[in-house]
């Protein structure tokens, strides 16, 4: 057709290749204005410092994926406990100890929270376990060395404890100690260099990269664990400055991926069918 012989024709073309420009403009500038407003944005996020293995590569994920930057700290839970329930403030908490979540919620300090995952007890041995360990009871066994570290930080030490009380070996074991420390990290490295032949620890030490694979790492069986270290939760803070964001990362952090990271961290994931059975088997529950 011939444009000079239809100028209305042609001015409604050239209206609508503007306008179909400006649509394809505006649909390649409106996520990259999102990205931009994501990037502006801080999340301050807190845990325990035993989820830092885990927590560290999940908010790099997040990061990656939204544009928004994760400040986090990891520290010992009761400090961030006591803190939390004074006058300190974040955004979203992913803490230890069941109680410790209810209380946040009790004393309005939390909005809400969900099970994150679970910690599980192994015995660990050098290589090849020389002394031949095969259970708990074996920490009873004459000649075997035991190394634990009773004054460890809650709930390391007394976790510990509590399991060979429960299993009926105390004061056998205690008798075969050759180390009571007051640091898990040391007692592993202890049993590395082969000063000692057994000792109990969390299974997410073991896959620490100053352990990963210097050890053999021996079952115990669930029966001896005590039920109030077992369990991670996480939730959004009464103080979070934007509740949807720190709401979609705790939904990040319960999502397929973060739950694989959380597992090769050495944890049970909350969303796995072992961690759903612990999560009504230790009623964890939001209050």
């Amino acid at each position: 057709m011939d444009s000079t012989k239809d100028p209305i024709g042609r001015r409604n073309f050239l209206k609508s290749a503007a306008t179909a420009t400006a649509g394809a403009l505006g649909g390649a500038l409106i996520p990259a204005m999102q990205a931009r407003a994501a990037s502006n944005k801080l999340l301050q996020v807190w845990s325990c410092g035993g989820l830092a293995e885990a927590m560290i590569p999940a908010n790099e994920s997040y990061e990656a994926r939204t544009g928004v930057r994760v400040a986090y700290t990891g520290a010992f839970a009761a400090a961030l406990g006591k803190s939390l329930l004074g006058s300190a403030e974040t955004d979203v908490f992913a803490g230890r100890v069941l109680d410790l979540a209810k209380k946040l919620r009790q004393t309005g300090k939390m909005v809400a929270f969900s099970p994150l995952c679970y910690t599980s007890y192994v015995l660990v041995t050098p290589k090849g376990n020389p002394a031949k360990i095969g259970s708990i009871e074996d920490m009873a066994r004459p000649g075997v060395r035991v190394v634990l570290a009773p004054e460890a930080s809650p709930p390391g030490g007394a976790a510990a404890i509590a399991i060979i009380k429960k299993a009926g070996v105390h004061d056998q074991a205690m008798a075969n100690a050759v180390s009571l420390g007051s640091c898990v990290q040391r007692t592993m490295d202890d049993v590395i260099s082969g000063k000692g032949d057994v000792s109990i620890v969390e299974l997410r030490v073991t896959r620490l990269p100053a352990f990963a694979g210097k050890l053999d790492v021996l079952p115990i069986d669930a029966k001896f664990f005590p039920p109030p270290p077992l369990t991670f939760t996480i939730g959004v803070m009464k103080s979070a400055r934007d509740r949807s964001l720190a709401q979609d990362y705790v939904e990040h952090m319960l999502s397929p991926e973060s739950q694989t990271t959380l597992e090769r961290a050495g944890f049970i994931p909350a969303m796995s069918d072992k961690g759903r059975e612990l999560t009504e088997k230790l009623g964890v529950k939001d209050a």
